[in-house]
């Protein structure tokens, strides 16, 4: 969680005595809350309006405690509840108007503003939302979900619907859009995920089939850590062969 004090908008200057922070900061505080957040992220949030840090003469971004804070609320008002960012920025002018808001949502009076949440937390794995509810998520258009869909990026269920996990990879992808990646572009990616599960599910596969209830619940956490590291092993390797190409 983010250690900063609780505030509403920022209006791109510190109070005195507060401490500015550099982009790279305020991405090292987010990120225990928000593990996917990207600098890119960021500045693409301060040119739709929602968040305005100060600027050094020489251009760079200075972030106060309510500038985090901020974007922090942005953040968790798409994650928890699906809110396109025209509604969070209208949401928090109010809020900055000293209005009284209630957090809108997406659907109608009386629907509940997160599908996925309002599953019992039991049966978390199995809650779905449907197609507009995952359009307004990722403030997609139907033609880039149909073409997400065709390169199989996104998959969906029986009946149309989306898990927690699709509407993840869907923001990923539409963020990566912004910078001009297209589904095509993005073929490779995938299939490198899929040989690294099926190199994880090699793992894991004899705990599974084991009878003993422990050891089979065993293989699931077993395969949840693998997973991870081989995300964390293929960030590093990334990024070692970006230095590599810029030296």
């Amino acid at each position: 969680m983010l250690r900063t004090p609780t505030g509403g908008a920022g209006n791109g200057t510190a109070a005195a005595g507060e401490r500015a922070m550099s982009i790279g900061t305020v991405l090292l505080q987010l990120r225990d809350e928000f593990p996917e957040v990207t600098i890119s992220k960021i500045r693409f949030l301060e040119a739709e309006g929602l968040i305005d840090p100060q600027r050094t003469p020489s251009g760079y971004r200075k972030f106060s405690p309510a500038d985090v804070e901020r974007l922090a609320q942005v953040l968790r008002m798409q994650r928890d509840h699906y809110l396109p960012l025209k509604v969070i920025r209208e949401h928090l002018e109010a809020l900055a108007r000293g209005e009284q808001a209630a957090l809108p949502s997406h659907g109608g009076p009386g629907e509940p503003v997160d599908p996925l949440r309002e599953q019992d937390p039991g049966q978390a794995t199995a809650a779905r939302i449907g197609r507009p509810e995952l359009l307004a998520a990722t403030e997609a258009t139907e033609e880039q979900l149909d073409e997400w869909e065709a390169y199989g990026l996104i998959v969906p269920a029986s009946g149309g619907s989306y898990d927690a996990e699709a509407v993840n990879v869907a923001r990923l992808v539409a963020d990566l859009g912004r910078f001009g990646l297209e589904p095509r572009h993005l073929r490779a990616v995938k299939a490198a995920a899929e040989r690294e599960a099926g190199l994880v599910e090699q793992v894991v596969a004899p705990l599974r089939r084991h009878r003993n209830p422990q050891t089979r619940a065993h293989a699931e956490a077993t395969a949840k850590e693998l997973a991870e590291l081989s995300v964390r092993l293929h960030a590093a390797l990334v990024q070692t062969a970006l230095k590599v190409s810029f030296h």
